[in-house]
């Protein structure tokens, strides 16, 4: 095959791989393409196979022997045991640097393992978290790919090439080793159930508060030409102006709300725990669909618990709509932090040389939730040593200012009986982080008393104890 060597290979022809291979093609990269049913591969080439030069194959084997070494194979089926089995049956055909990239979802746990196991048979492998959807795919997403620096040299311009681009930019670079790339793409998603929870909450608070759907739409498309300008909030405005064609209502009133879930997000929240990590913005949202989803227990508690029936008695509206643009753009930061800072101590633990501001880069187009104020994050992580988002200058101010519109917000939810759990969790976490001492003492202090778990004191180092059950002294142990 001298003169169809193929230079990339994709492996998988559902709606993700056979965009990806295209957008690929379309780069101008011969592209070897490959699907267990055989059937998939050939409906690509008949309905784009004059987009750009694809080499298609019926058989593994063959797909494997049609690519230029060292090979540079994307995966892009269904994660777990899927992309298991299919990592199980191309392992045996392959040679020493040639490079293996899953561009699933995968559970970045999952990604250490298999990276561990494919480098010791001399092999690459790149977990690659990709974000954008089926659109993204094709027309440039924002990629996210963790291995060797070694393997990015080969990949990685062929990866940043059919990625999204700001300018000259492109939203893919190397974020680090083994595991790393597919743990950003995993903070990422739960980045996103948190920004669609605070819109859904947003959503909510203004029809309490009078607003038609067409004028909700109308807000939300203003609201996306100023800082919340975003890819979440503009395509909320198209949603919300839609009318349902059967009965003439409101889309959105007419779809269940019971919201679904893939897992990401409660392996954002997983990993948080395992790693002592505060993310409450993106846990609330996580249980905010889980509740939505439980129909026995909402039709038990709808017959049993009383509460204010959710309408707002708004004197000044407009100040109401400007207070909730706030209250929304604070949390969303909230979020932000906490998935930043979340991939700060991952990187810690598991030795992974992470660039913050590379990673905000990245986030600027092409995924789900590119945004306005990814610049900013990029820009304060470059200029400033940060711990936490929150600490960096122009975020500090600009929540000093929203403060009291955020406050006023949850209050007026919580008053109301429309659920803010997003906004409350957001602004909890801003209070308690602030705040120059918490009940940590308190829950230390009932720790040792009932399990002799000790405890620290401000004036002295070492660990303490108090016989409680004794005379009350204090031992050091």
């Amino acid at each position: 095959m001298t003169e169809a060597e193929a230079q990339v290979g994709v492996i998988g022809m559902a709606v993700m791989g056979s965009s990806l291979a295209r957008n690929i093609a379309r780069h101008g990269y011969r592209t070897a393409i490959y699907n267990r049913t055989t059937s998939k591969t050939d409906a690509v080439i008949e309905d784009h196979g004059d987009e750009g030069d694809f080499v298609p194959a019926s058989e593994l084997e063959e797909f494997v022997a049609s690519l230029e070494r060292p090979r540079r194979i994307i995966i892009m089926v269904a994660a777990g045991k899927g992309t298991d089995a299919t990592i199980e049956s191309l392992v045996p055909l392959l040679d020493q640097g040639d490079i293996v990239v899953d561009g699933g979802n995968s559970f970045y746990q999952d990604t250490r393992r298999r990276e561990a196991a494919l480098r010791e048979k001399g092999l690459h492998f790149v977990g690659a978290g990709i974000s954008g959807g089926e659109v993204g795919a094709l027309e440039g997403p924002s990629i996210m790919p963790g291995g060797s620096a070694e393997s990015y040299q080969a990949l990685g311009p062929i990866l940043e090439d059919i990625s999204a681009h700001v300018g000259d930019e492109p939203c893919c670079a190397y974020i680090g080793t083994d595991g790393a790339g597919h743990f950003v793409k995993m903070v990422h998603n739960g980045i996103e159930y948190a920004d669609m929870q605070f819109i859904g909450e947003a959503f909510e608070l203004l029809k309490a508060a009078g607003l038609s759907h067409q004028e909700m739409a109308d807000v939300f498309k203003a609201w996306n030409t100023g800082d919340l300008d975003s890819y979440l909030i503009e395509i909320t405005s198209e949603v919300l102006r839609k009318v349902d064609e059967k009965t003439s209502q409101p889309l959105v009133e007419v779809i269940k709300d019971a919201a679904g879930m893939k897992g990401t997000g409660t392996w954002t929240v997983q990993s948080a725990l395992s790693l002592g990590v505060g993310v409450n913005t993106i846990a609330e949202s996580v249980f905010a669909r889980a509740a939505s989803s439980d129909a026995d227990l909402r039709a038990v508690a709808q017959e049993s618990l009383q509460g204010p029936q959710r309408g707002l008695d708004v004197e000044d509206r407009q100040g109401f709509v400007n207070d909730i643009r706030d209250a929304l753009w604070s949390a969303k930061v909230v979020a932000y932090a906490q998935g930043l800072d979340l991939i700060r101590q991952a990187a810690t633990e598991y030795g992974w040389e992470i660039d913050i501001a590379e990673v905000a880069k990245i986030w600027r187009d092409g995924c789900i939730i590119r945004a306005k104020l990814l610049e900013r994050i990029r820009s304060e992580y470059a200029e400033n040593q940060l711990t936490s988002l929150l600490q960096a200058p122009s975020v500090a101010a600009e929540l000093a200012r929203n403060q009291d519109a955020w406050r006023r917000v949850v209050v007026a939810g919580v008053q109301g009986g429309t659920p803010v759990p997003g906004f409350s969790a957001a602004l909890g976490y801003y209070d308690m982080v602030r705040a120059p001492r918490v009940n940590a003492a308190l829950t230390q202090g009932l720790r040792d008393y009932f399990g002799a778990h000790t405890y620290r004191r401000i004036d002295a180092e070492g660990s303490f104890h108090t016989l409680w059950s004794g005379d009350g002294s204090e031992v050091e142990v």
